[in-house]
């Protein structure tokens, strides 16, 4: 049903393109702005990571989440997007982020849950297709039989949704435990925790590589619901630059709950 409203909506497709991780996060917060004045058609876009980045959600503790002496040993950035939900560690050419921006009406009738499901519905199917066992599982997880191959967030504004899921295509397994402190004691009584799911990367299954499996999705994507070509325009990234200057590069955005 999802699937017929969203193949009834006039898309814009942004290709692989690149940004920083707080780039990516302002870029996300102006394109849903966008979409809401009507400036700009309900819009998909393919993120591709240029630096290691811990995406912590918007009501996480830093303290809680992230082991920051670990994250700056690795180079990592800690960066916080303003949708809900648990970290995700993302890398340069292992990491495949996405994001919708749409009308809340495609959800009409949908619980909140459902409304994650039917979201990603698309990108199962692109994933299967590809030989990829790719399931999805409550509340915002698509999965294989082995485990957790991504997960998604959203935020809701004006009536419109920013839905963004990212998926694993290769990880080295024990990054995870040294840079996310799931299971760790809590430092923080602030602040919702990450969820301890195992992880199930996409080269489990695939040895294609992490940009040709985004441009399979966005091809995917396009022919489905006859996607037009879009860019991020200059009038967007100078919106989004100034975002990131006046908010998500600052201590008072990224440690808001310390």
């Amino acid at each position: 049903m999802t699937t017929d409203r969203l193949a009834e909506l006039d898309w814009d497709l942004i290709p692989y393109t690149s940004h920083s991780a707080h780039m990516h996060m302002a870029v996300d917060e102006v394109l849903l702005q966008r979409v809401i004045a009507g400036i700009r058609r309900p819009t998909v876009r393919f993120w591709e990571w240029i630096e290691p980045a811990l995406v912590i959600g918007s009501h996480q503790s830093v303290a809680n989440e992230v082991d920051v002496v670990a994250a700056q040993e690795l180079g990592f950035t800690v960066t916080r997007r303003m949708s809900g939900g648990g970290t995700m560690l993302c890398e340069p050419g292992r990491t495949i982020t996405y994001s919708l921006y749409v009308p809340a009406t495609i959800v009409r009738g949908l619980s909140f849950r459902q409304s994650y499901a039917a979201l990603d519905a698309w990108a199962v199917r692109s994933l299967i297709a590809l030989g990829v066992p790719a399931g999805y599982r409550e509340i915002n997880d698509i999965i294989s039989p082995r485990g957790k191959i991504g997960g998604a967030a959203q935020a809701r504004r004006s009536g419109f949704v920013l839905h963004h899921t990212t998926i694993a295509h290769s990880m080295a397994p024990d990054l995870l435990p040294r840079l996310i402190r799931i299971g760790r004691e809590r430092l923080s009584e602030r602040g919702v925790r990450s969820a301890d799911k195992a992880v199930s990367p996409l080269s489990e299954f695939t040895s294609i590589d992490c940009a040709a499996v985004a441009r399979h999705m966005g091809r995917s994507f396009e022919a489905e619901f006859h996607a037009h070509d879009s860019e991020v325009s200059r009038e967007e990234l100078e919106a989004a630059r100034e975002l990131v200057k006046t908010k998500y590069a600052t201590s008072g955005w990224i440690n808001r709950l310390p």
